[in-house]
């Protein structure tokens, strides 16, 4: 009897649920996988044989919080006021997706809520990322978040209270993840996913339903690579006068002169800044 391949979908206890062509199949995994360091995790493409998994293909790229492999495209949910936006933990996450070949899409919500977020949608999309808007709760913007979908395997992220689980609810079309509720006072909202699980939407097209990565810092970066995941300073780094230029306290900075002559949006360019003495300090600790 030959393996069959599939994607775990769900990790439960030593158990694993995996998706084949024909169905889902509740599996264990092969003692050797269980001692290598590498244990299977949801995302996961695999062979399996007799209910037990057999072998881990090839990943294109894994996270440890949360614990996922083989994200196509994140979702980076901002909302446009309650909670007000984090622009800091938007840019982490773009951070993230460059660094692990994820193709991050900005997703505004709540645009019912506020008059103009022209500012966020025109900083990002000038720097080339793409920028979708939403109204969740009366499903506005669903028809091209749903065509930007197909045929991959999702994350949603960002903030709890931006509208994460909304948005998830209404794609997968029932109420998969409980949603929190936001505290006015504190804007921030109760994060309720307990496990990391795949949703199959359609054939091919998973939505990942996570907790954690909104949470996540910035894992596994060199302050002195930080400058390769601001995509926008790409064309300005041979600008610079020193090798190796921080491009914080130089003065010949091509980076800085291009955010003088606003090729470079300030604040992300402050933002960077922040960034790049956090990893340093943590670095150094």
């Amino acid at each position: 009897m030959s393996n069959i391949k599939g994607i775990i979908t769900k990790v439960y206890s030593d158990r694993y649920r995996v998706r084949t062509d024909e169905e889902y199949i509740d599996c264990t995994a092969r003692g050797l996988l269980k001692l290598k360091k590498d244990k299977p995790l949801v995302g996961d493409l695999v062979e399996i044989k007799e209910n037990q998994i057999e072998k881990i293909l090839p990943r294109k790229n894994s996270f440890i919080r949360p614990p996922i492999a083989n994200i196509d495209q994140l979702i980076l949910v901002i909302s446009t006021t309650n909670p007000k936006p984090d622009l800091l933990l938007l840019d982490k996450q773009l951070v993230m997706a460059e660094k692990n070949n994820v193709e991050p899409i900005i997703c505004v919500n709540k645009i019912d809520l506020v008059e103009s977020y022209d500012e966020i949608v025109n900083v990002y999309g000038e720097i080339g990322y793409q920028v979708i808007t939403t109204d969740a709760k009366n499903k506005v913007g669903l028809e091209k978040l749903m065509l930007l979908l197909q045929n991959k395997v999702t994350a949603f992220t960002g903030n709890s209270g931006v509208g994460k689980s909304t948005l998830t609810n209404n794609v997968v079309g029932k109420n998969v993840s409980e949603e929190g509720e936001t505290s006015l006072r504190l804007e921030k909202g109760k994060h309720t996913t307990k496990y990391v699980e795949l949703y199959e939407v359609i054939a091919n097209t998973y939505i990942a339903d996570t907790p954690g990565f909104s949470t996540y810092e910035i894992q596994g970066i060199d302050e002195k690579n930080l400058e390769k995941y601001f995509v926008e300073f790409t064309p300005y780094i041979n600008e610079c006068q020193y090798r190796g230029c921080t491009h914080i306290k130089e003065k010949e900075c091509g980076i800085k002169k291009a955010v003088a002559k606003r090729k470079i949006n300030q604040g992300r360019y402050e933002r960077y800044c922040q960034l790049y003495e956090k990893l340093k300090g943590e670095k150094r600790w």
